[in-house]
């Protein structure tokens, strides 16, 4: 039975990300909530669960280096109202995300012009509240675009959740819809999130696809 300090190490910085050892797969696990990210060089897979949340995954072909991210923009509105031109709270922490995801990459081996992109995400889950998910997924765009990444896949928008297990040495990233919704649990955390949001409008430190069914 592998324990934590039996899984390969994890780089300098991410040593707090939720790790664990999936005997199905037999390859270490990274899981990553919202507001949190990952960086690795190894073949262990990083794994997250979207509502209106987008994410981001990352990596470098040649450098053999790869992570993720999992991020909400701030507020409501409607994403015309994102002014991409201005450092305003949305864009700025929706940058932050982006930005420590790539510097993560950079400082370990990656380079700029080598950096593929997929993302995914971005569901109008929060039902009464305005649409948060496509805020997400048009800063996601627009962030590509602007920085020139790679875009290699992305499955975004929809009524449901999703479930993505992402590899970072390969590039292959699996996604599962979670069309049962028994229970809450997705949309309280991303209420609950999205209002930590606006009560903080400011950057922090914030610690596709191959159709698959990710366990």
């Amino acid at each position: 039975m592998y324990e934590r300090s039996n899984l390969p190490r994890a780089f300098r910085g991410f040593e707090h990300i939720n790790r664990y050892w999936d005997p199905h797969r037999q390859m270490s696990c990274a899981k990553i909530l919202p507001g949190e990210l990952y960086v690795t060089g190894m073949d262990e897979n990083i794994l997250t669960t979207l509502g209106s949340c987008v994410a981001a995954c990352v990596w470098d072909p040649v450098a053999k280096v790869g992570g993720a991210n999992h991020f909400m923009l701030p507020g409501g509105g409607d994403p015309s109202d994102i002014d991409f031109s201005k450092p305003n709270d949305a864009t700025r922490y929706g940058s932050y995300a982006m930005e420590h995801l790539i510097n993560g990459l950079l400082q370990n081996g990656g380079k700029r012009d080598r950096l593929h992109i997929k993302i995914a995400g971005g569901g109008r889950v929060l039902k009464n509240t305005a649409d948060v998910g496509a805020r997400n997924i048009a800063f996601a765009l627009e962030y590509i675009r602007t920085e020139r990444l790679k875009m290699m896949g992305q499955h975004v928008g929809g009524d449901w959740p999703v479930k993505i297990c992402f590899n970072p040495l390969s590039g292959n990233a699996q996604i599962k819809v979670l069309r049962s919704m028994a229970n809450d649990t997705i949309v309280t955390r991303e209420r609950d999130y999205l209002d930590t949001l606006k009560g903080e409008p400011r950057a922090r430190p914030v610690t596709m696809f191959n159709e698959g069914a990710p366990s």
